[in-house]
């Protein structure tokens, strides 16, 4: 009879990220403990590595504000930003090519007249 028992991806993710974080610290305590050698004070050892983290997220933030600011362009330009329908001027009296009388934008005359009673 098998016992086995499977992990299920949340805890294979979770390992995994320990993993890395793990790694992460022992890098960071390397770096610190070769400063040291050098000859860097403990204190000013850890100072340059909180700049170098401050830093990286720094250039996240850059980079993210960029491409926020990108991405809020394309929904402006994919939404159609001229979203004010265009309406055609009102209709005006004025003096045209038939005399004077109500005309349109294009030059119509839309008025009734009679061109007789024009003397």
């Amino acid at each position: 009879m098998s016992t086995t028992t499977r992990i299920s991806t949340a805890e294979r993710l979770g390992r995994a990220l320990g993993r890395g974080w793990r790694a992460y610290a022992r890098s960071e305590r390397r770096a610190s403990n070769w400063l040291v050698s050098k000859g860097v004070p403990l204190a000013a050892a850890a100072a340059l590595l909180w700049a170098g983290k401050l830093a990286v997220l720094g250039l996240l933030l850059y980079v993210a504000f960029w491409l926020a600011l990108l991405l809020v362009a394309l929904v402006f330009v994919a939404r159609g930003h001229d979203t004010v329908e265009w309406e055609p001027p009102e209709p005006e009296w004025r003096h045209g090519h038939a005399g004077f009388g109500l005309y349109t934008h294009d030059e119509y005359r839309i008025d009734s007249h009679d061109p007789s009673d024009e003397t």
